[in-house]
């Protein structure tokens, strides 16, 4: 198969290559998990011409059959070899009631280096934790970065391209569409209910899938924003509808946990502590966001916040929102025991503006750098020391 390769995401497995740990990738549905598997099917071919590979997709109706460990550790006895390397590879293996309990029993023995894919956020956590701990290692997927998407579509680094981007989003299967807004989003909008009712309703049994869908376009609406479990609750109940904070607790926990959303907590840089309530929520993808509540000009500061955040992520930051008395810092950024302080704002078009976005930065007492990011044109100099930059620049260069 010839296929657009991810290089990013074939390093970060490269090194664990014959050992013994389960490479686990995790992301979102149609970040391009199963083309990384594909891709690292190839590579073992050219590295062990001899390899006997046994592929399992749960998404495919031919293996709708092996439905718990029992039946997997089955198919994997019938298909492999005693004279040949084994390489095991099971894409979306959250649908397999105690997989972890055969990939055990396999590693052990020492029968096949295993490869798997997941779209729940659980699945390395609890029991499974508990029977592979030590035993894996996990690489987070994400959909096309910036740079990605230029090179899927062969366009150049630009503020056209960019806004196709913002406006589109990044999952990997658009390489196969126009970029035109009816077709794009009936194809978004078909994923968001696989999502939807695959990782969310259909694994927690949920019956009000009214409110969920309520709560996505709450959120969707308020991306950028500190939200708390009481402020959704009190804005439903303005709608007639009437659920605890504790419901929507868990219900914001089922989209986080299928990789729809990321929570970011806050940091008190006064108190050097992590806030208990009142979080922000960006979305993994903001084509599927706009599918829900579509593209508009006017949310352009949070689609761009959203957008430096994921690029964060892909670049493998921890991510905190700051905040004292009052004044935030849009990201806080960890890596390597380096830290990095960001402001995100859409135009520096007046004083008032620059103030702000500058001056909370200048009341951080710290020698860690310091940018403010915006799509100002010229924006290659410092303010009173702080650099400011662009955000096209600064997304191509990060990720």
């Amino acid at each position: 198969m010839n296929f657009i390769k991810r290089e990013r995401y074939i390093d970060l497995v490269k090194p664990f290559l014959g050992v013994s740990l389960i490479k686990v990738l995790t992301g979102q549905r149609r970040v391009g998990k199963s083309y990384l598997l594909y891709q690292l099917i190839e590579l073992i071919k050219q590295l062990d011409p001899n390899a006997n590979i046994i592929y399992i997709n749960k998404e495919l109706y031919e293996f709708d059959f092996i439905k718990d460990y029992k039946s997997l550790n089955s198919y994997f006895e019938d298909n492999r070899q005693t004279d040949q390397n084994n390489y095991f590879f099971i894409d979306e293996i959250q649908e397999i009631d105690e997989f972890e309990k055969c990939l055990r029993s396999i590693q052990a023995k020492k029968e096949a280096e295993i490869f798997i894919t997941g779209s729940n956020a659980q699945l390395l956590s609890g029991e499974l934790s508990t029977f592979l701990s030590g035993r894996y290692v996990e690489i987070k997927v994400f959909g096309l970065s910036y740079r990605e998407f230029l090179h899927f579509r062969n366009l150049k680094k630009g503020t056209k391209s960019f806004n196709d981007y913002i406006k589109f989003g990044g999952l990997p299967g658009l390489v196969h569409f126009q970029l035109e807004e009816r077709a794009v989003y009936d194809y978004l909008r078909n994923i968001y209910s696989a999502i939807l009712f695959k990782d969310v309703v259909k694994r927690h049994n949920i019956r009000n899938v009214a409110f969920l869908e309520n709560l996505i376009q709450f959120l969707a609406d308020h991306v950028g924003s500190i939200v708390s479990a009481k402020k959704v609750s009190d804005f439903l109940k303005s709608q007639k509808v009437n659920l605890s904070p504790s419901v929507v607790i868990n219900y914001l926990d089922f989209l986080k946990d299928a990789f729809f959303l990321f929570k970011v907590q806050r940091w008190d840089l006064v108190g050097k502590k992590v806030f208990e309530i009142g979080e922000k929520y960006y979305f993994e993808d903001l084509g599927l966001r706009h599918s829900v509540v579509g593209f508009r000009q006017s949310d352009i500061n949070k689609i761009l916040e959203n957008i430096v955040f994921i690029h964060l992520k892909v670049a493998g930051y921890d991510v905190r929102i700051g905040w004292e008395n009052g004044r935030e810092i849009d990201f806080i950024c960890e890596k390597n025991g380096e830290k990095l302080y960001i402001q995100v704002a859409y135009l520096i078009a007046t004083d008032e503006v620059r103030d702000r976005e500058f001056g909370n930065l200048l009341r951080v007492n710290d020698n860690y750098p310091k940018i403010v990011l915006s799509m100002d044109d010229f924006t290659d100099g410092t303010y009173l020391g702080i650099k400011q930059e662009n955000i096209i620049d600064f997304i191509y260069k990060l990720a």
